[in-house]
């Protein structure tokens, strides 16, 4: 799933290529990707983008007061083209769930894969009539150690969860909270509310630090390009069985239903392997 680093990415890419260009029109593969009906996809031809940005995990653009808003969920993605095929798209005979033309000739493909259809796209005249969106929590490189001191204390939500928690932290899903609790030193079980003073400004320092040297890596690459630039920068997520970087032991990893996470247990959890049930039934 992208995350904050990949979704500003995409952000600075979109908004290098087609801020003050003219969209000529919206095509959409798939009726149920558009989750709003007013305005209509037709009310964006002709008109001008003036911005790109992002909420979370959601990019926002804003085509002169009318926001085309998306989320690409676990498998969806943009696809660029400087030269789009000028074959119109039709429902439910493509991969494509929408295609957004400009002026120029240039625009974007929104895809995805698997079956589980979670992307998800809005047409609105403000981003807070986006339900996802208004219910977003702050956004972690925007807040000072006192305020995120103050998010955690009281929880008693792991911290992985928390991390996760779209209403309580924006931008940060499965594979950055890995990262951040291996740069932090700290276990994902650990209870966000009884961190100490000190284990609470690593995790601070690791959450700014991870998500700013990603977003970094991902400036100036093309939209292609920055699933490979996230991989590639994982230190423990997607790494199990590697050694770790920073110890040389092992990366292990807990399976749950849908997802599973990394980690260290040299460098998190004291040397001791945290419980992964899926496994255990099948060794039983």
């Amino acid at each position: 799933m992208p995350e904050l680093p990949e979704v500003q990415g995409l952000v600075d890419f979109l908004r290098g290529r087609i801020v003050d260009e003219a969209v000529a029109g919206i095509e959409l593969g798939s009726f149920s990707v558009l989750k709003t009906f007013d305005p209509a996809p037709q009310a964006l031809a002709g008109l001008l983008v003036t911005d790109v940005t992002r909420h979370g995990k959601f990019v926002d653009i804003d085509v002169d007061g009318i926001h085309l808003i998306f989320h690409l969920s676990r498998a969806g993605w943009l696809r660029w083209s400087d030269a789009l095929s000028t074959t119109v798209l039709r429902p439910g005979k493509s991969p494509i769930a929408l295609r957004c033309r400009f002026a120029d000739g240039a625009g974007f493909d929104l895809t995805e894969a698997g079956t589980q259809k979670r992307l998800a796209v809005y047409l609105v005249r403000s981003p807070a009539e986006v339900p996802g969106i208004a219910s977003l929590g702050p956004d972690p490189l925007e807040m000072s150690l006192e305020e995120f001191t103050a998010l955690l204390a009281g929880r008693r939500m792991q911290i992985k969860g928390l991390l996760r928690d779209q209403s309580v932290l924006a931008g940060v899903g499965n594979a950055y909270s890995d990262e951040v609790l291996h740069a932090a030193r700290l276990s994902p079980y650990a209870i966000a509310g009884s961190l100490d003073g000190e284990s609470v400004s690593r995790l601070y320092d690791a959450l700014r630090g991870v998500l700013s040297d990603a977003i970094a890596a991902a400036s100036g690459n093309p939209a292609k390009e920055l699933k490979d630039v996230k991989r590639a920068g994982m230190r423990v997520h997607g790494r199990t069985g590697e050694a770790c970087p920073v110890c040389g032991d092992v990366v292990r990893e807990v399976s749950f239903a849908d997802r599973s996470m990394q980690y260290c247990a040299t460098c998190q959890t004291g040397g001791k392997p945290l419980a992964d049930r899926r496994m255990s039934r099948l060794l039983k």
